[in-house]
């Protein structure tokens, strides 16, 4: 049995998170690291996001150095202006990169905040940013410092909402002890749970939204992913660890499980994931946000199609008995971007 689901649910009860639509598209593989991308199409997916009902787009200010923040401008400019003005920016700051396109750590001091608040105001071709949160916790700055600039930047009228993003349960009452945090964004999916112990509990008692990516593990669950695939040099999954040898063998096999399950359903596995995650949240309201990596229109339409789906208490069930918690093979990130997560200490 299906059902349709608001596309913009009213937020749930003492959050500060604005309305947004009930998924988000996530940008950044239209201009980075996952190989190469087509401007024309990626341009063409967010207007026809806009055109659905999806109101949240997602960027960085490194991604890309800038060329994402100029490719939403661009898409935003020359979408129908009724589309236009509901659409919501939400944006990371704070990655330090090198000309080659590495990362060299985090910039949380409350004089740079404000820099890179300025150029993404630039890029964007707007007077405010609708969620602004640093990208990971800066280790030599208080995360209060960090918040409290962006804090300044409300009171200014540049940002509308302070948000965070890759941070553990401490460092989120932390913050929110400066000022009211709208929502954080981590990775939450089938294979990647570990928010479910302390983070998510402590963001629903303080009234924080979740904005969740990584919902299809970078594609890795989409069922679109195959063993024998052979990634661009530029695309970062090469050195992702639950792409490698063995442990992508074993990812795949939970796919399959996954499969069997979704096409006994009439669906896809990504819709399946996606409506995992969107079944996780109502118990509690609408308090968590998937974003989708769609990069091409047909890959929007079926993520949207994860709206029509409902999972069962049977469905759920027969889901975590495929994919318990902590089946997946392999760290979300390599050994050195595992330890910039506040989140996972």
């Amino acid at each position: 049995m299906t059902t349709t689901r608001n596309p913009v649910p009213t937020p749930p009860h003492g959050t500060t998170r604005p309305e947004v639509s009930a998924l988000g598209l996530g940008c950044m593989g239209m201009s980075a690291l996952y190989g190469e991308s087509d401007r024309a199409e990626s341009i063409a997916t967010i207007h026809a996001a806009l055109d659905a009902g999806v109101t949240l787009l997602d960027t960085g200010d490194f991604y890309g150095m800038g060329h994402n923040e100029l490719l939403i401008e661009e898409a935003l400019r020359t979408a129908p202006a009724a589309a236009r003005e509901q659409a919501l920016t939400s944006v990371k700051f704070g990655a330090l990169r090198t000309v080659e396109g590495g990362f060299t750590g985090y910039d949380g001091r409350p004089a740079a905040v404000k820099n890179f608040a300025a150029y993404s105001l630039q890029r964007l071709g707007t007077d405010h940013i609708d969620i602004y949160r640093i990208a990971r916790v800066d280790p030599d700055v208080p995360i209060e410092e960090t918040v409290g600039a962006i804090a300044e930047l409300v009171e200014a009228g540049h940002v509308r909402h302070i948000g965070l993003s890759e941070v553990g349960a401490d460092t989120l009452r932390r913050a929110a002890a400066v000022a009211p945090i709208a929502d954080l964004q981590i990775e939450y999916s089938l294979i990647s749970r570990s928010i479910e112990d302390k983070i998510l509990p402590t963001a629903r008692e303080l009234g924080i939204g979740i904005t969740a990516y990584g919902v299809l593990s970078r594609g890795l669950i989409s069922g679109h992913f195959t063993r024998d695939r052979e990634l661009a040099a530029n695309d970062f999954r090469g050195m992702s660890p639950r792409f490698q040898g063995d442990n992508l063998r074993r990812n795949l096999d939970l796919v399959d499980r996954l499969r069997a399950l979704a096409e006994a359903k009439g669906v896809t596995v990504a819709q399946t994931a996606i409506a995992w995650v969107l079944a996780q949240a109502e118990q509690q309201g609408a308090d968590i946000v998937p974003l989708v990596g769609a990069r091409r229109r047909d890959r929007l339409t079926e993520a949207l199609g994860a709206l029509d789906v409902t999972l069962d208490a049977a469905d759920l069930a027969a889901i975590e008995e495929a994919v318990p918690a902590g089946a997946a093979a392999g760290d979300r990130y390599p050994a050195a971007q595992m330890a910039h997560l506040d989140s996972e200490h």
